[in-house]
């Protein structure tokens, strides 16, 4: 049985902007073949393969609609009513009781349910890839709208999947989609597995972070209805736009989605990755008066919200400074119209399309775009 959504929901769950949400709904999916061929859908391929390779499974590729029950993405996965995920600053709420997934793993619960009442003969390789929703700052790494690929392993019987298996599976899935790389895992917890682990490859002269995985909690099987007694499994997700960017050189998130048609082409397949162009950037600094505990996250959220279609034009959004009521002189105060629970930030926008160069009229247009939506002085 599932956790009641609890009234701890409604008092944190500011809905999405109607716009925003429009906006997120049409965005398209790069992992769906309905939406036309891209490079990500290889990636998927490539993984599902690995795996089915590597065990005698049955493979389900289910995709969940991006609009999820909070009970799917949050409850059944074993997250309590406090946990600071739900937290509108984190979550895009549509309603008190649905919002825009947050990982993938939201489709997992639905399918487990199916597999209760129509338990399968063989194993299931479950492949869930999808676009997620979050609130996240702006740079060449990060988007609001990642894509991410959730595998879980499910048995019936026989022997039980454990650490071994799971190792075999990060092992598989790492040469499959950035072969000969080195790997490792640490421990770490997740409210959906046990015994769960981080993975990072080195790439260059550091590691960095590609999945998360665990073996699947007992909680979440009887939760779905499957004896954990019978039931095993294993349970990973990970990020597919960085893994696609590691495989093939990308340096900006952003191209994965470029029109420019040199751009497009290169996004067909996995072979390393060839610059266009080297456009200069335009930066502008603005002032502003803002809650004092909005972090950068919330900040390139507003400016995504601000900017709509054209958010995808902003490379970075950089707090350089921030400063206290406290803290100002009192001109400064005077002049910001700021109130004793704000703070100054100074927040550079770096501004570089992925296909041409902006126009100083066009980078002071939005500079003064961002500034009306951001600044709250009086």
């Amino acid at each position: 049985m599932s956790v009641p959504v609890t009234s701890a929901h409604s008092c944190r769950s500011r809905p999405v902007p109607v716009a925003a949400l429009v906006r997120a709904l049409q965005l398209r999916d790069l992992t769906d073949p309905n939406e036309g061929p891209h490079a990500l859908q290889l990636l998927v391929g490539a993984a599902a393969d690995a795996l089915a390779t590597s065990w005698d499974c049955d493979v389900r590729v289910e995709r969940s609609r991006p609009v999820v029950s909070l009970e799917d993405n949050y409850d059944r996965l074993g997250y309590g009513p406090d946990a600071v995920t739900r937290d509108a600053r984190y979550t895009r709420y549509v309603s008190d009781t649905t919002m825009l997934r947050s990982h993938t793993s939201a489709g997992v619960p639905p399918v487990l349910r199916q597999l209760a009442q129509h338990p399968p003969a063989r194993s299931v390789l479950l492949v869930l890839p999808g676009i997620c929703h979050r609130r996240d700052s702006i740079d060449r790494m990060h988007t609001s709208a990642p894509h991410q690929l959730d595998l879980w392993l499910v048995r019936r019987g026989g022997a039980r999947l454990d650490h071994d298996d799971l190792h075999t599976m990060v092992a598989a899935l790492v040469e499959a989609m950035l072969p000969g790389s080195h790997w490792r895992w640490n421990r770490t917890e997740h409210p959906y597995t046990a015994g769960g682990r981080e993975v990072e490859v080195i790439h260059g002269d550091r590691p960095v972070e590609i999945a998360e995985c665990g073996l699947a909690a007992p909680e979440v099987l009887t939760r779905a209805g499957l004896d954990p007694a019978v039931w095993s499994g294993l349970a990973l997700g990970m990020g597919l736009d960085r893994m696609l960017m590691l495989r093939k050189g990308v340096p900006d998130i952003r191209l994965l989605r470029s029109p420019d048609p040199r751009i497009d082409a290169q996004m067909q397949h996995l072979d390393p990755y060839h610059p266009v162009s080297d456009l200069p950037p335009a930066t502008r600094d603005i002032s502003l008066a803002v809650p004092a505990d909005d972090d950068a996250e919330i900040l390139g959220d507003r400016v995504r919200d601000a900017l709509g279609d054209s958010a995808d034009l902003v490379e970075e959004v950089a707090v350089l400074s921030r400063t206290g009521y406290d803290d100002l002189p009192q001109p400064a105060r005077r002049r910001l119209g700021i109130r004793p629970d704000q703070c100054n930030v100074l927040l550079r926008l770096t501004l570089r399309p992925v296909d041409r160069t902006l126009t100083g009229d066009e980078a002071n247009e939005i500079r003064d775009h961002v500034y009306a939506a951001l600044h709250n002085g009086t």
